[in-house]
């Protein structure tokens, strides 16, 4: 057997054991007929496949660390997935209960209309039977005005009514009429005038404009000097001396004896 020399075998004393009990087994196979040269290209080819399992090896351990990793990651993505599946069942519930709220929102809503449509018939309905009402009381204190109305006005204006004393529409216009509660006409100390008079349960100071405002209109079909007056079941002192610094005469019902 030929005889190692030195410098190849400090060389082989620097590789791994493996890789040096490899070459010395090839070496002793090969016997006197390897080459340096050959022996030169092993050693490097050696070499190459001791730095290629290294590497290799150096993938291997990197690759383990990665999918250790991914696997942390799809761990990770598998509890998120369930927290979002179990938010997404807890939102399921929730639009559930809204839309059933809903459902009774809009079931109530249904019904307080409904509620408001006969509120607002039967309020229809009161109005109604308290416009007759008030009709009914404002007719009757009218009537009674005009029983009683000639024997006040002959004591306070010496007046004496002509034929009776009555409601009525005065046109004052094409198609233009307004209501007057009381109208007449009479004399005083020979002179005619008119009678004008309004009839309220409760005198107000606007009844009283209204009305003044109602004689104004009238002027051109009744000119002239007229005895304008209320009648009235009531009225408060402010709203009494209001009337007569406009001119007007408040009778009240409780005169009508």
């Amino acid at each position: 057997m030929q005889v190692i020399p030195l410098e190849i075998y400090e060389d082989l004393e620097e590789l791994e054991p493996k890789t040096k009990s490899v070459i010395l087994k090839l070496l002793k196979f090969l016997g006197e007929t390897v080459r340096r040269e050959d022996f030169l290209a092993l050693k490097l080819e050696m070499e190459n496949l001791t730095k290629a399992v290294a590497e290799l090896a150096e993938a291997q351990k990197r690759t383990d660390e990665e999918l250790k990793s991914l696997s942390k990651t799809v761990a990770e993505l598998a509890e998120a997935q369930k927290r979002t599946d179990e938010e997404l069942k807890s939102l399921s519930k929730t639009v559930a209960e809204l839309a059933e709220a809903q459902k009774r929102t809009e079931k109530a809503l249904a019904e307080l209309a409904e509620s408001h449509k006969k509120l607002v018939e039967e309020h229809r309905v009161t109005r109604t039977q308290l416009g007759g009402l008030a009709h009914t009381v404002g007719y009757f204190l009218e009537n009674e005005a005009y029983k009683h109305l000639p024997k006040l006005l002959k004591r306070d204006f010496n007046l004496e009514v002509e034929g009776r004393l009555y409601r009525d529409y005065v046109e004052i216009g094409l198609e233009r009429y307004e209501e007057v509660n009381i109208l007449g006409r009479g004399r005083i100390n020979g002179e005619t005038v008119v009678i004008l008079g309004e009839a309220k349960t409760q005198l107000k100071k606007e009844d009283v404009d209204k009305f003044l405002r109602k004689v104004q209109k009238l002027e051109k079909v009744y000119p002239g000097k007229k005895v304008l007056l209320v009648v009235t079941h009531q009225a408060a002192p402010q709203v009494r001396k209001y009337a007569m610094e406009k001119g007007l005469k408040v009778y009240f019902s409780y005169e009508f004896d």
